[in-house]
């Protein structure tokens, strides 16, 4: 109960893994969280103790009412807190289509998982943070949610993805604007092209794109990246800042002649 606590949505490979290590070295308790089984967590797991914390496994599928509830009660039975929430579960369309050839199945998965999920997850953590709000003015809150920059860069075979991403955005100045008299600030942090299993098919594309000077940082992001920026957050370094976006992405937003 003395100790931070940080639920870290899709924390079992990928960007998650590495924010929920990075929270790790801050001395934060982690709630890792994924769709698979206790299996699949393992290595994050592992990950987090090594830094001298605790750290437990709650299966959980965000797009699932049922499921979002459980996964907040068994977090307060666990670890009687929530401090930090990160929005990062996410997926991808499973097959990459021209925007003319979407097809409903794929808009509504990915919606669901993306955008419901985080809405209806963000609404419930936030009313048990506004009660520990009340009972422990002290406590630092925060949410962070990790879009992309896909929000506002259209990709044309994975429309779906690039709608829930702006979306994203949406929440991230809703709850700010909401929760800012709680004391409670929201961030959205925006990665760029960072590899991870998402990324590698499209691996030999963007290595020639980088060969050509796509970002002015001109490389490969790396999941620590994000991870780093979320330790950030979690120092305090922006308490006076809320619904700020904070662009991980080599420089890719900027615009040059």
């Amino acid at each position: 109960m003395e100790r931070r606590c940080a639920l870290v949505t899709g924390s079992t490979r990928g960007i998650g893994q590495a924010i929920a290590r990075e929270l790790a070295k801050e001395g934060i308790n982690i709630a890792v969280n994924g769709r698979g089984s206790q299996g699949s967590a393992e290595k994050t797991i592992h990950i987090c103790r090594q830094q001298g914390v605790e750290a437990y496994f709650f299966r959980a599928d965000i797009s699932d009412s049922k499921s979002r509830t459980e996964l907040v009660e068994s977090i307060k039975q666990r670890f009687g807190r929530l401090d930090i929430l990160v929005n990062n579960a996410g997926v991808a369309p499973k097959e990459r289509k021209d925007i003319l050839k979407t097809t409903e199945e794929s808009f509504d998965r990915v919606l669901d998982i993306n955008l419901k999920g985080t809405y209806f997850l963000t609404q419930s953590v936030s009313e048990w943070m506004i009660e520990q709000r009340r009972r422990h003015p002290e406590r630092e809150l925060f949410i962070v949610n990790i879009s992309s920059l896909s929000a506002y860069a259209p990709s044309l075979n994975r429309g779906e993805y690039c709608i829930s991403k702006a979306g994203i955005s949406m929440i991230t100045k809703l709850y700010a604007v909401r929760l800012a008299g709680y004391g409670i600030n929201v961030y959205e942090i925006r990665p760029g092209i960072i590899y991870t299993d998402m990324t590698s098919p499209v691996k030999d594309k963007y290595d020639k794109l980088f060969r050509e000077g796509l970002v002015p940082i001109n490389r490969w992001g790396r999941p620590e990246d994000v991870g780093k920026a979320v330790a950030g957050l979690a120092k305090g370094l922006l308490k006076y800042s809320t619904g700020e976006i904070i662009n991980v992405d080599g420089g890719f937003h900027l615009q040059s002649l």
